[in-house]
């Protein structure tokens, strides 16, 4: 099930992509962007690219960040449930003591 939501994710963003490169062949017009100390000039249809593909990266990356802190915090948590497991079944193994 999880491969199917994949597959679909990637049909349904590499369709985005193709959506939007007919529409950037459709934009050829000239337009002038102010950077902070410097202007260029640039077709609509890069422009927008660019900024969207720096966006879905920036994205990606915060995202996979994100991900990868969860997991670590899932592993630590899992050892320590590990070793209170052990400790657990150590004290039910001991006899009672009175």
């Amino acid at each position: 099930m999880k491969k199917i939501l994949t597959a679909l994710t990637v049909l349904i963003l590499l369709g985005c992509f193709m959506v939007a490169m007919a529409l950037g062949t459709q934009n050829q017009q000239i337009v002038n962007f102010d950077f902070l100390i410097a202007q260029g000039e640039f077709q609509l249809s890069a422009l927008l690219g660019i900024a969207f593909g720096s966006g879905f990266g920036i994205g990606w990356l915060i995202c996979g960040l994100l991900y990868l802190k969860a997991r670590f915090v899932r592993n630590r948590l899992k050892k320590k449930v590990q070793k209170q497991q052990l400790e657990l079944d150590q004290l039910r193994a001991e006899p009672v003591k009175e």
